[in-house]
């Protein structure tokens, strides 16, 4: 009998080591699983950021999909911001959120009588001297003229600088005399006066297409 009993002890310690075993191994493949998953999230997350890093209008397109196209006449002008002769643009009918802290694209415009600005601004029907440190929002921004007559923090290069909203930036529509005959302007446009450039200490080969931020004032 004590030999048969040992015998059986035997077995059951076996049975309990390979049971522990086998548990133990589940056990390190559950956490080798887990550490693989929390690898690959944080893979995925380092590579948007890097993606947002180095694209930041890709986001911006991502919150603002175009609605449509225009297709400009067949016949056009010779100006250099002119809409090419049956060429097709976008339209947007929004533009990205605002913030205390917008991204937008900064452009010149001239909004005196004559200038490249087209017809007087949309919220005064007036022309403004270049003087004035006046801007046009796009469509979305632009908001149904809700912004008129509002300021808004501009900043750039360090400097920050207020502007009154005057216009409208049309998204949706371009390619003829209203609109000086220039495309539609892009979701994320501050189109701003000579005298906005100035205070911001913009210059020479500088101005043109300038990435800034901006905010209600």
């Amino acid at each position: 009998m004590l030999g048969i009993v040992g015998h059986g002890d035997s077995k059951i310690e076996r049975r309990w080591s390979d049971y522990k075993y086998d548990v133990d191994h589940r056990m390190a493949i559950q956490v080798c699983s887990v550490h693989k998953m929390s690898t690959t999230s944080l893979l995925v997350l380092a590579l948007a950021g890097l993606l947002l890093v180095a694209f930041p209008n890709t986001a911006l397109a991502q919150q603002c999909q175009p609605s449509g196209t225009l297709e400009s006449p067949a016949t056009g002008h010779t100006c250099d911001e002119c809409c090419k002769p049956g060429h097709l643009y976008p339209t947007y009918r929004c533009s990205p959120p605002v913030s205390n802290s917008t991204k937008a694209v900064m452009t010149l415009n001239d909004f005196s009588e004559g200038g490249d600005g087209g017809d007087p601004s949309e919220c005064d029907g007036k022309y403004h001297n270049n003087s004035e440190r006046v801007v046009a929002l796009s469509t979305g921004w632009y908001a149904n003229g809700k912004r008129c007559g509002q300021y808004i923090r501009i900043n750039a290069k360090g400097r920050s600088v207020l502007a009154k909203v005057v216009d409208e930036c049309d998204t949706l529509h371009g390619c003829d005399k209203p609109h000086a005959f220039q495309p539609p302007c892009p979701p994320n446009d501050v189109d701003a006066s000579q005298a906005v450039w100035d205070a911001l200490g913009i210059f020479g080969d500088e101005v043109g297409d300038f990435p800034i931020t901006w905010s209600d004032a």
